[in-house]
């Protein structure tokens, strides 16, 4: 099953949706401000991809963290500040059961799909 975590109300997250939808793709979407996000979760993502591909350094969640914990950050301390402000990863998360995939352009998902049968 493919996973996409994310919120309904990002720009980005809602241009992925649409691409995944005109391709018929089938996917469950993870609202991750309605249904949240476990550590384990968020601990594979971390572990697959790297916290700093991960943690939105640009996001507002991140300027709202204090400077200690933004220059202190490291898998761990992603890890906390993840799963206490689900908004602080880059979105959306692609997860096709077989990879993990962080952000969207429709050319990397144009590559991500060529390789997975539908």
């Amino acid at each position: 099953m493919i996973t996409l975590y994310g919120i309904k109300n990002c720009d980005t997250v809602k241009k992925a949706r649409k691409w995944l939808e005109d391709r018929e793709v089938d996917y469950h979407f993870h609202d991750v401000r309605a249904d949240g996000l476990d550590r384990d979760t968020v601990s594979q993502w971390l572990q697959a991809l790297g916290w700093e591909a991960v943690v939105n350094k640009r996001s507002t969640t991140w300027k709202g963290l204090d400077q200690s914990t933004r220059d202190n950050m490291d898998e761990d301390a992603a890890l906390d500040a993840i799963v206490a402000n689900p908004t602080l990863f880059k979105r959306p998360v692609l997860d096709t059961g077989h990879e993990l995939h962080c952000g969207f352009s429709a050319a990397n998902y144009q590559t991500i799909f060529n390789h997975h049968t539908l």
